[in-house]
């Protein structure tokens, strides 16, 4: 009798937290290692840029207004960079009635949370990344 793998199931999956409210990034961090989520942690979009070049997250977890570089403008150069990796964002915002952050998110299809997250809420859409990123690899 064959025993079904499950390293795909146990596979660690490595995660880029961006946002500039550090108590909060903080304890996301936290929660999502509590799920065997390798998590790193960074507080604008230019720190953020700097880890995407020497590593290929699974997940982007990223904030939309922050100092130095905003989550919009860190996506649009991850896009131009690492295209690979514009599929693994996940937004979350703390601004759901913005005309900038709605009309950014609308143009691109982007995966949305509104603050304050729900721990079940954001591991649910983190797997719905991580789905979406299986995805494209397997269409390549």
């Amino acid at each position: 009798m064959e025993v079904p793998s499950l390293s795909a199931d146990l596979e660690i999956k490595s995660v880029l937290l961006v946002d500039d409210d550090t108590v909060l990034a903080e304890t996301l961090k936290e929660l999502l290692e509590g799920y065997n989520f390798v998590v790193t942690v960074v507080g604008n979009g230019a720190e953020a840029l700097r880890e995407v070049m020497a590593l290929d997250f699974d997940v982007i977890i990223c904030d939309l207004l922050m100092p130095t570089m905003p989550g919009d403008m860190f996506y649009l150069a991850v896009q131009k960079t690492k295209p690979h990796l514009a599929r693994r964002f996940l937004f979350i915002t703390g601004h759901a009635d913005n005309p900038k952050v709605d009309g950014f998110l609308k143009s691109i299809g982007g995966l949305t949370m509104h603050k304050p997250v729900q721990t079940e809420d954001l591991v649910r859409m983190i797997n719905r990344v991580l789905k979406l990123g299986q995805e494209d690899a397997t269409a390549q």
